[in-house]
């Protein structure tokens, strides 16, 4: 499966040493793609600005640790980035399996992590 750089957009293959070590840019950034949805990847990471790409870096450093050192993988099909701050995220597969999710309110949902991650264990 192809993986693209977030801040240059230069696609690596699966055994791409890049993927080790981060890209040629300097970014450890990347987008995780099956072959099909390749074109998809392409027309909308190209409507991205300069900008708006240093954003989804910062907002996914921020979540994973200023000082990361192994590359971070975003798979497209679970985290869709609609813009800078705002993401569609696909619980399911992000969670492989059933996520806890419990409804409350108009808009508003409690992920339990907690017990989520219990029941993958168990099944492990």
């Amino acid at each position: 499966m192809p993986h693209q750089c977030v801040r240059c957009g230069r696609i690596y293959d699966d055994n791409a040493p890049e993927l080790l070590k981060g890209c040629s840019c300097g970014s450890r950034l990347f987008f995780y793609i099956k072959k099909d949805k390749l074109e998809e990847l392409k027309k909308a990471t190209s409507k991205l600005s300069e900008e708006e790409k240093k954003q989804i870096e910062k907002d996914v450093m921020d979540l994973v640790g200023p000082n990361q050192e192994q590359p971070v993988i975003l798979d497209f099909e679970s985290i869709r980035i609609l813009k800078p701050g705002k993401y569609e995220l696909d619980l399911v597969k992000l969670f492989d399996g059933k996520p806890l999710i419990y409804k409350i309110g108009d808009g508003k949902y409690i992920i339990d992590i907690e017990r989520t991650f219990e029941e993958i264990n168990k099944r492990e």
